[in-house]
This record gives structure tokens, C-alpha cells and sequence, in this order.
């Protein structure tokens, strides 16, 4: 995306990327970003939690979030981060809305979201059984967002199964947001729709699964491409950055 302009931040549009780390990991992740010349924030309290924000390199807002969270991780030995500070996973997303009250209807009566609390300006909602939260502040006078590079395109949301993301399609249809055909995506399926405010989300489910076609412990190791993309391997791959994985130097690890 070399020639895509940068993203214009405003109402209606994902602005923020939230990750979940371990309690006391932030003192660690401040060291580690500050070596590779990452743009820093000062750190904050955010609904009871430590948090971290940074720039990507991208321009992409994205905050380190210590959470004591019990929800399923599998540690990469082979990381240059020690398992102990390892990022958890997705914890959630931040956008900014012009009417707020219209979105935090449609969180909670077409998609079952709970509002799970309020602090300096920003509603959070999201599930008290399950990891990921969307965290919404009203911004009437600011102008519409756009998309560009450094910018997050939409935010899917995990269903059960086939039934589930039908049934919950169904509820976003009758809503009036207008949901896309279920696409085959092969590992998974999904649906489009923009919320009130103009936020892209997505249903996904959770199968097939990426194992379907290659062995779970390979997982990311090679380019794996759908059936329907094969006959372009040779015209994708000739596109592609080289990708280089993380080394240990001689002193340790990176």
C-alpha cells in the first residue's frame, strides 16, 4: 500500500487497536519499543487497567493493555519475547461516533452487547464471558473518517457456527444495516455490514479452521492461498515483501 494515502481520523471509523498483555508487562514492552525507535505515549489508566499506547510504524494507534484475563493462549517458543510478557491476543478496538446513542442501541439490541462501563468520555461494551470489547466516544463535531494506511478496515466479530452467524445476519437485516450474502472465505465465512455510525464490521465464523488445509504446528510458516487463488501464486508471490522472522543475536535474543 505504498501509494495509499494516510487514513483522515474522524467519526465512523476504527481508530485505535487494543492488545492484551500480561499484569506488570509494561515496564518490559516500554523497553522493547523504545529500542526500536517506536513513537510513545505516556502510559494511562483506562477502566481500571494499565495501559500503553505507541504509533506503529504505519501510523496505526495501537495500546498494550495489562489484563489478568484467564482466556486460552498458546506461548511461541520460538519468540524473541519471553513467554512470560507475550502478547494474549485481540482485547478490542476504539471508535469514535457522531450520534452514540444510535450505536449503543444496535451493540445491544441487535448484536447482545453489554455496556460494561464508562470513563473519561468513552463507553465500553462488549461480553463478561469473552474476551474483546469496543470502547465508543460520541464526537459530533468531528469530520467523517476515511481509510488509508495506518487505518483499521473493519472489526470482525466472532459466531458459534453456520446457525449462529445466519441467525445473528437475520437480526442485523431486520435492523436495517443491510448485511452482505455470506461470503466463502474457505477457513472461514463471513458477513459485512456498517453500523449506524459507519463502522465496517464482520461476523466471522470459527470454521473450517486454518488447520484445514495444513498442519496445525506448521501453521504460518509457508503461503498458504485457497483453492479459488492457486492458479495466482506465481503473480501473488512476485508481489510479496520477503518477510524475514525474528533472529537471536549473538548476545540473546532480539
Amino acid at each position: 500500500w505504498e501509494r495509499l494515502a494516510p487514513p483522515l481520523m474522524g467519526h465512523g471509523l476504527a481508530n485505535e487497536v487494543l492488545l492484551e498483555v500480561p499484569r506488570d508487562s509494561l515496564a518490559f514492552w516500554t523497553t522493547r519499543l523504545e529500542k526500536y525507535g517506536t513513537r510513545l505515549h505516556a502510559p494511562e489508566t483506562r477502566f481500571g487497567s494499565q495501559v500503553l499506547p505507541f504509533i506503529d510504524p504505519h501510523g496505526l494507534k495501537v495500546t498494550l493493555v495489562e489484563d489478568a484475563s484467564d482466556r486460552l493462549f498458546a506461548p511461541w517458543s520460538g519468540s524473541p519475547v519471553p513467554e512470560q510478557y507475550q502478547i494474549r491476543g485481540l482485547y478490542g478496538a476504539r471508535v469514535w461516533e457522531r450520534d452514540g446513542a444510535a450505536t449503543a442501541i444496535f451493540l445491544k439490541r441487535v448484536l447482545g452487547f453489554e455496556p460494561l462501563g464508562a470513563d473519561a468520555g468513552w463507553t465500553r461494551f462488549g461480553f463478561r464471558d469473552a474476551a474483546g470489547v469496543i470502547d465508543v466516544r460520541e464526537t459530533p463535531s468531528e469530520r467523517r473518517g476515511r481509510w488509508g494506511t495506518g487505518s483499521v478496515h473493519h472489526l470482525a466479530w466472532r459466531v458459534d457456527d453456520e446457525a449462529h452467524h445466519l441467525a445473528v445476519r437475520d437480526q442485523v437485516a431486520a435492523a436495517g444495516a443491510q448485511p452482505t450474502g455470506v461470503i466463502d472465505r474457505f477457513w472461514f465465512k463471513s458477513v459485512y455490514f456498517n453500523e449506524p455510525g459507519g463502522v465496517l464490521f464482520e461476523l466471522a465464523t470459527d470454521g473450517p479452521g486454518f488447520a484445514v488445509d495444513e498442519a496445525r504446528e506448521h501453521l504460518g510458516e509457508t503461503l498458504v492461498l485457497p483453492p479459488f487463488l492457486q492458479q495466482y501464486r506465481e503473480k501473488i508471490e512476485a508481489v510479496l515483501p520477503p518477510l524475514t522472522p525474528p533472529a537471536e543475536s549473538s548476545g540473546g535474543r532480539t
